[in-house]
This record gives structure tokens, sequence and C-alpha cells, in this order.
């Protein structure tokens, strides 16, 4: 709650707000809780179902906490065309995970995304920041144990 409260007075103690807010809390914690909704709603003096909707609706916040390692999958048409339906379902065997789903040793998260920015790499992932292009299954799994170890 304290960090919470450092957050809104930074960001300033607004409705205006809450997308800022937001952001940096998710920064900070890697999710928004109910818990953490509650606390801002407390804070801000504003509804929690106005909070939740804001959450909601932006797909660059998250309800649950994320793996140690973000798998963001594109699925743009570029990557389409050139089989990142096949690398999905790699991926998917591999770890035992579906689309928004992580492993259960906290590992791994996979999020389909509509578009990375890099098409001519496709089909591509990015796993923390790092652009993987021209994947092929066996590139996938290797990637994909490079980060196990």
């Amino acid at each position: 709650m304290k960090k919470i409260q450092e957050i809104i007075e930074t960001c300033g103690k607004s409705e205006g707000n809450l997308i800022s807010i937001l952001q940096k809390i998710q920064e900070e914690e890697g999710y928004i809780s109910v818990a953490t909704m509650d606390t801002v709603s407390q804070i801000l003096e504003i509804p929690v179902a106005k909070i939740y909707g804001v959450v909601t609706f932006y797909s660059q916040f998250r309800l649950k906490p994320v793996g140690k390692y973000l798998i963001m999958l594109c699925q743009g048409t570029a990557c389409h065309v050139n089989g990142s339906a096949g690398i999905e379902e790699t991926i998917t065997e591999y770890l035992k995970i579906k689309d928004g789903e992580t492993t259960a040793d906290g590992l791994f998260t996979l999020e389909n995304v509509a578009c990375l920015g890099c098409c001519s790499l496709s089909p591509a992932m990015m796993i923390s920041g790092e652009t993987y292009g021209e994947l092929n299954d066996k590139k996938v799994i290797k990637i994909l144990k490079s980060y196990q170890q």
C-alpha cells in the first residue's frame, strides 16, 4: 500500500492520472491485482468498477502475474502467412501452456500479439524484449531451452 501511495503522489492524486498510475504500478508489481484496484479506488476516491473498466479495456494491463519470461508471439498478417500458428503450436506443446497462460514453474507466459513491427523477420516472437525472427520449430525449441538454463 505504501508503494501505491508513493506512485500516486508522484503521478498526482487525480482521476485524470489513472492510466499513468496503473502503468507505474504494473511496472512495479508486474500486474494489477484486485487489492491494488481497491487501494487506488480508496486513495483517488473513484469506484473500483471504473478502475476495473480501464484495466480490462486496455490490453497493456494484466490481471494476473506473468512469468519471468514473457513470450510475445506475433500473429500479424506477415507472421500468420509465414507460419505463426505452427510456432504457437510448438510453444504450446513444448511448454504445456496456451495463449495467456503461465508455466507451472512461473518461468514463461505466452501472449499472442497483433504485431511486433518486424514483418521482415516473420514469423517472429519477442521474449522479455529480445526479438527472434525467421522462426521454425527447431529454432523455437532451442531458444526456449536457452532460457530454461
